[in-house]
């Protein structure tokens, strides 16, 4: 009874739009308010949440998160767009398709959905709609292909995952790399279709593709150079070995600085303090939320609550296939409300005691989980990424949640391979 209380304050308190962080610091300490008897007081809360948190992985969060934003600012997304565009440009949909591929890729390099819709959006959205593209579609666009980069590595749930369950995050960024690249196939496929039934300004897309092609191809790739390496040099060094997930973290911070500082001279020295402060300022509210995630989790297991869900589970539920029909169910449901983090870090560690009953690893229930969460990004009504996305046109965002519906639907293909195809997330661990 005590846990239904919980959830049902915690959500309540989401509903009235109290601040994540409040509501879970709150219904961690009901259940010590209610009965003072209970062990979970406020000492308890207090020591898990310090506890919890008392690791170096956890620093990997705001350093690719700071690393992210420095090379946003460093104009990274433009380069990586004109390298993509000028060898898929001149195609049906091929401009839409680099942009696509840019947020796959601006992905392996800033870990967060809302910095890839920001990053890639604030400059490919105006420059579709000049190419005569529809201007909401084109923040649809952007908006769904922005959740990718919360699933090709380095992922900031991955590593949240990592921390709540105990898994490698090094294999949770391996795991991501494969579906990663499905949902971008998949969204790929319907720009082709979406661009054969409703046309093209194809005399103004040969028209850029010309004068991008003018400054060369090799002049293109050497300009962009830098901002490809990114990805080889933080993922490189983790599946190698020579460095941890939280050292690639650090060295991305100082590759962004030198590479957007000295090479591409876009960020001055003046700007980085700016950065610090900012990096802070975003992470901490994270932070807060991963400590009282800890506690939560260890106020939950006093009351028995992964046990209860066990047997409820058990008894309603004995085939692993509906198991995973129910939980992308619930978790395409709770993307809507929640962002990935909090929703990780809540769930996971109750799901995955019954998934490996269910014979499901591990790894494979992480990419799961954050695959359906990153689609909330782009979902109704409360989808992160339309936020992101709407203003750059100066739209409401539950038109671009509309128009994004399509997009959604072959984002679920994709979603419904990676779920009951296990090898797409683990063939490469």
């Amino acid at each position: 009874m005590m846990v239904v209380v919980i959830f049902a304050s915690f959500f309540t308190l989401l509903i009235l739009a109290v601040p994540i962080a409040m509501a879970m610091g709150f219904s961690t300490i009901l259940p010590a308010l209610i009965d003072p008897s209970f062990s979970g007081n406020l000492e308890f809360v207090v020591r898990s949440m310090i506890k919890g948190v008392d690791t170096t992985s956890i620093l990997a969060i705001p350093l690719f998160m700071l690393s992210g934003a420095i090379m946003a600012t460093g104009g990274l997304s433009r380069k990586l767009f004109d390298v993509f565009a000028v060898f898929i440009g001149k195609i049906k949909g091929g401009m839409p398709c680099a942009v696509v591929v840019t947020c796959l890729f601006y992905g392996a390099i800033s870990g967060s959905g809302p910095a890839t819709c920001a990053a890639v959006g604030t400059m490919c959205i105006p420059f579709l709609y000049s190419l005569g593209y529809d201007k909401v579609w084109s923040a649809a666009l952007v908006a769904t292909a922005g959740g990718l980069g919360v699933i090709i590595p380095p992922s900031i749930p991955f590593i949240s995952y990592g921390l709540v369950t105990d898994t490698s995050v090094g294999d949770m960024f391996t795991a991501g790399i494969l579906p990663g690249c499905l949902i971008a196939l998949c969204l790929m496929a319907y720009v082709q279709y979406h661009c054969r039934v409703k046309g093209e300004d194809r005399e103004k897309i040969e028209s850029h593709y010309s004068e991008l092609r003018s400054r060369g191809v090799l002049t293109v790739i050497k300009d962009g150079f830098w901002a490809l390496l990114t990805p080889v040099i933080i993922l490189g060094g983790i599946y190698s070995g020579i460095v941890t997930p939280t050292e690639a973290a650090c060295v991305s911070v100082f590759y962004a600085i030198l590479v957007c500082l000295f090479i591409y001279k876009t960020v001055k020295v003046k700007d980085l303090l700016g950065f610090f402060r900012e990096g802070v300022k975003t992470y901490a509210p994270l932070g807060m939320m991963l400590a009282l995630a800890q506690a939560f989790m260890k106020v939950l297991v006093l009351l028995n609550a992964p046990q209860t869900i066990a047997h409820f589970l058990s008894e309603n539920i004995t085939s692993k296939v509906l198991f995973l029909f129910v939980l992308n169910l619930v978790m395409f449901l709770l993307g809507m409300v929640l962002d990935v983090g909090p929703a990780i870090m809540i769930f996971a560690p109750m799901l995955l005691p019954f998934a490996r009953t269910m014979g499901i690893d591990a790894v494979h229930l992480g990419i799961i989980m954050t695959v359906n969460l990153a689609a909330g990004f782009v979902t109704p009504p409360f989808g992160m990424n339309l936020f992101v996305a709407a203003p750059l046109i100066q739209s409401r965002p539950m038109t671009v949640g509309k128009t994004a519906l399509p997009l959604i639907a072959w984002y679920c293909v994709a979603l419904m391979l990676i779920t009951y195809i296990p090898a797409i997330s683990l063939c490469l661990l």
